[in-house]
């Protein structure tokens, strides 16, 4: 349960239940299969708060929501883009479970890189712009490939649409986009566990 307001995704059965103005709300209380966690609830523009996904170091959920979205991987799939850095270690369960390699888009260019091809987000998180850098050394496993983007969150689908430009300047097929949350707007285009509204505080 989530702290003063009742709310409870339960993903493994697709059930959601959802108040989206509760100013006093601090955790929202989600269950990935056999895994639940209370998210803390962080105000990332004013009046508008996110109950947050993170992650990094927590091998258990990681690997939960991994095997799940990993039986949901489209077919055709031969390779994994995720961008850097939170989905990170999702994609690697993905990618460890499904046998298809993964790349990493990174934030900044990187003095070892060779010709790297670039594009600019906005990050709904830190509302600044940013890179997603794809190394020249990994074009050619993308090029002419179907791709899979492995996220975390997908809420505008800003970072979304800029990776999916990237892959198509690059060459690349996506034939689709995972993640453990859509948030926001529920989201067709989005292969997701479960979903996460915004809290509009008073």
């Amino acid at each position: 349960m989530a702290s003063g307001s009742g709310w409870h995704d339960r993903l493994d059965s697709g059930e959601r239940v959802a108040v989206l103005q509760s100013p006093h709300v601090n955790t929202h209380s989600v269950t990935i299969g056999a895994v639940t966690r209370d998210l803390p609830v962080i105000e990332v523009a004013p009046g508008v708060s996110v109950a947050l996904l993170n992650l990094l170091g927590d091998t258990e959920l990681t690997e939960e929501a991994g095997r799940l979205l990993a039986e949901r991987l489209p077919p055709e799939t031969d390779v994994l883009v995720t961008p850097e850095v939170k989905a990170v270690p999702l994609a690697h369960v993905i990618s460890r479970l499904t046998g298809k390699p993964y790349i990493v888009a990174r934030k900044t260019e990187k003095p070892y890189m060779s010709a790297p091809v670039t594009r600019e987000v906005i990050s709904i998180t830190t509302g600044k712009p940013q890179l997603l850098v794809v190394d020249g050394f990994d074009v050619p496993k993308i090029k002419d490939k179907f791709v899979a983007i492995i996220d975390d969150v997908v809420s505008t689908g800003g970072t979304l649409r800029s990776l999916g430009a990237l892959m198509t300047e690059i060459g690349g097929k996506v034939c689709g986009t995972l993640a453990v949350f859509t948030e926001g707007d529920e989201r067709s285009d989005v292969i997701a566990l479960g979903h996460l509204p915004l809290y509009l505080n008073k």
